[in-house]
């Protein structure tokens, strides 16, 4: 439901005192700024609830010299994921790590895994990964892995004893495990490839010739996905990340059937396992999967230079991303009412969100502020915290979505694994911008912890949502938790103020308990020859809540909740 909000200056006459600006019962707009960030601590919550960092393994962090980043590397740099003191600023607060596969394979992306229970010498060793589970424990950290359930490397085990019975004429042992096929000369269909040295025996590798695809309907194959999931939980793996979730359909197998299982099976070794799909499709198909009970899959509508983050900050229309979250909310409830909603920007198979705000800095903070302060789990790629853009040939290889982290933009990173593919980058590398204020990076810093220290953000169902007539550049919605409610602001508008009418049905006795400010765009108005420019408005520093309205500088986000 949505509320109009109509803009209007509110005259009471009293027959005992008129109201000036000393008069005690009116509110004084504030002159000074009180910071409500830093008087309030994280909430300490213990659930699946996580901001987590997207990590591209061996692009991260290089602890041994050899070109590559490794586990140790991430080891290495914990503290500045999240150094366990939420009393401190010199970390990005994150509660959840997602790495990308990091299983024995052949390519430099791991996504065709040769060995489920294992890790590839490239990146160290289960004693390494053991370590990293520990370390990542003292700060409050959870481990998900990407699993890749959909299709295999050509060097697994079994696959290799289902070419050798295949080559015999026998499809009745490991083959039983793939999706093979006798169909003489003629595909089965697209996606299916010829198996060398089996006349008329095809198989099916959607992806490429490389990726065999599982059988997903096969008992065999979920008893050997179960000992897979037991293993990694039991090391102390929090849930998976879960490729392909799109293509696990297929005339055998329903895939939100096989996620059902994956999700209860998994159950049994860690009660409270938290799993998130990749799903491509359009929201529709995600409602259909999330029948699944499985606890995320990623808001693709919303990511991405197309997605309805990025339009509303380029385009000053918070209105329409208000109504599109109102209704991705109810629809995802409605599908599986424990659903937490997996927000993001950008990822390892998409341009790097740093190449799409052309704006500038301010924009790329408005977009932050929008993703990371919705419902459910925020994740962040690796860089994005600090404006990493994409190389403009990235259209030539997919490891130009992954290049290097940029510790310090002063020295040349070292890691060769991505195809040589370094991005531009406007504001420096960490180092630089841990030591600038206002960087992109300390926003980051502090979006995540509003988020952290309110909890109802995360955890909130949107209850309602609100226009300011005249005003499309309000995106507004309450959630509640729990019956705790918050309402979150965000002003959009690149040049101008916004105000917003609080009721006492609304919030009663509203204060703000979190704002971040990207700052207005620049000014580019243009003086024709013989004229004089009109004098610009003049804009308020910061948010503040009078006279029973909030007053929002352009591209700022506030917080608000009832005084305790």
């Amino acid at each position: 439901m949505k509320k109009i909000i109509a803009i209007f200056l509110l005259i009471t006459l009293s027959l005992s005192c008129v109201c000036f600006a000393g008069c005690e019962n009116s509110e004084q707009i504030p002159t000074e700024y009180k910071d409500p960030v830093a008087a309030r601590e994280i909430a300490e919550i213990d659930d699946k609830y996580r901001n987590y960092y997207h990590i591209w393994v061996c692009a991260f962090a290089d602890s041994n010299g050899d070109e590559t980043g490794d586990l140790q590397g991430i080891i290495d740099n914990l503290d500045y994921i999240n150094d366990g003191n939420p009393e401190t600023d010199t970390d990005l607060g994150m509660t959840g790590i997602w790495l990308s596969p990091i299983m024995p394979s052949d390519s430099y992306h791991k996504y065709d895994v040769d060995d489920y229970m294992d890790i590839d010498p490239e990146f160290g060793d289960l004693a390494t990964f053991d370590k990293l589970i520990e370390e990542c424990d003292k700060r409050g950290i959870d481990v998900i892995l990407d699993l890749v359930l959909n299709h295999c490397g050509t060097g697994h085990e079994y696959y290799q004893n289902a070419l050798k019975e295949a080559a015999d004429g026998n499809l009745d042992g490991y083959a039983k495990y793939y999706r093979f096929k006798a169909s003489g000369f003629t595909s089965p269909g697209e996606g299916w490839r010829q198996v060398i040295g089996a006349s008329g025996v095809w198989y099916e590798g959607q992806f490429s010739t490389e990726m065999p695809e599982w059988n997903l309907a096969y008992e065999g194959t979920r008893d050997y996905f179960e000992e897979v999931a037991k293993f990694w939980l039991e090391r102390g793996v929090a849930g998976f990340r879960l490729d392909a979730v799109k293509y696990m359909t297929d005339e055998t197998t329903d895939g939100a059937e096989f996620l059902g299982w994956f999700y209860e099976t998994a159950q049994k070794y860690n009660p409270d396992v938290y799993m998130v799909g990749e799903n491509w499709q359009s929201n529709s198909y995600l409602y259909d999967i999330y029948e699944s009970g499985i606890d995320s899959q990623f808001a693709f509508s919303f990511a991405s230079s197309t997605g309805h983050f990025t339009i509303s900050a380029n385009s000053g229309d918070g209105d329409s991303l208000a109504s599109q979250l109102e209704k991705f909310d109810k629809s995802s409830r409605e599908a599986n009412p424990n659903v937490i909603h997996a927000m993001f920007l950008s990822n390892h198979d998409q341009v790097r969100s740093g190449s799409y705000f052309s704006k500038g800095l301010n924009v790329m903070k408005n977009a932050a502020a929008l993703y990371i302060l919705t419902p459910g789990n925020s994740f962040t790629y690796y860089g994005e915290e600090i404006g990493m853009k994409t190389p403009g040939n990235y259209h030539q290889n997919d490891a130009y979505y992954r290049s290097p982290m940029i510790w310090d933009s002063d020295v040349e990173p070292d890691i060769w694994c991505t195809a040589d593919a370094f991005c531009d980058l406007d504001f420096g590398g960490v180092k630089q911008q841990n030591e600038d204020e206002n960087s992109l990076l300390n926003f980051y810093k502090r979006a995540i912890k509003i988020k952290s220290q309110n909890p109802e953000i995360a955890r909130g169902k949107i209850v309602e949502t609100y226009e300011v007539e005249g005003d499309i550049g309000v995106c507004a919605f309450k959630l509640d938790y729990d019956g705790s409610q918050v309402i979150v602001v965000h002003n959009v508008n690149g040049s101008k103020a916004s105000e917003f009418e609080i009721t006492d049905e609304m919030l009663k006795n509203a204060e703000i308990v979190g704002d971040l400010y990207a700052g207005a765009d620049e000014q580019k108005t243009v003086a024709v020859r013989g004229e004089t420019l009109p004098a610009q408005e003049e804009l308020p520093e910061f948010a503040y809540i009078a006279n029973g309205k909030l007053t929002l500088p352009p591209r700022s986000s506030v917080v608000i909740k009832s005084a305790e």
